[in-house]
């Protein structure tokens, strides 16, 4: 990799439409780590059909919270992302923190404050070296910068087309609105 590497952490990736028929068909993944020697990121927008206490012993307080499908990578893993009002610097992006282990998923719970957000993802996306920025050159995947109520305030299933109809672009717009199949247009 040229040292001209440019991080894309804590931006989101949209597929542009050519990720048909692979799980990253229509997603959104916040990209959690960025670097030299790969990526790392969670899908935003795969609501599963289990609660959070179906896979893991956590406090009630998260026992029937949705799960997400955070990518195809170590399903059974379980990661987060949490913001708090309190918070102000994060490890992802200003004001959100990822964490990968049940323990600290507990302790944040614990310690949860009124107005903060929690996340809980099964799996997750990965790249190897280069392998992210070698699809993001061949227009797979397209960027949007990340916000807190982006990630956690818009509805999951529209997620993708609310952020390709704020693009505004005539394009984009029309890719929000076609059929997932192209065949049936």
């Amino acid at each position: 990799m040229t040292t001209g590497h440019k991080s894309l952490k804590g931006q989101l990736l949209l597929d542009n439409g050519k990720l048909y028929g692979s799980f990253f068909q229509r997603t959104v993944v916040l990209v959690c780590q960025h670097d030299e020697q790969g990526a790392f990121g969670l899908v935003l927008n795969r609501m599963m059909d289990a609660k959070v206490g179906d896979e893991a012993n956590v406090p009630a307080i998260l026992k029937d919270e949705t799960l997400y499908a955070g990518g195809p990578v170590q399903p059974k893993m379980l990661s987060y992302l949490h913001t708090s009002p309190h918070m102000f610097d994060g490890n992802v992006m200003h004001n959100l923190d990822l964490g990968v282990s049940l323990n600290s998923l507990i302790e944040v719970s614990e310690s949860f404050s009124p107005g903060g957000e929690i996340r809980v993802f099964a799996g997750y996306a990965g790249w190897s070296a280069g392998q992210l920025d070698e699809e993001v050159a061949r227009e797979s995947w397209m960027t949007h910068p990340a916000t807190v109520e982006l990630i956690f305030q818009a509805k999951p299933k529209d997620l993708w087309q609310t952020i390709l109809m704020e693009k505004g672009d005539l394009k984009y717009r029309m890719l929000a609105v076609s059929p997932e199949d192209l065949s049936w247009n």
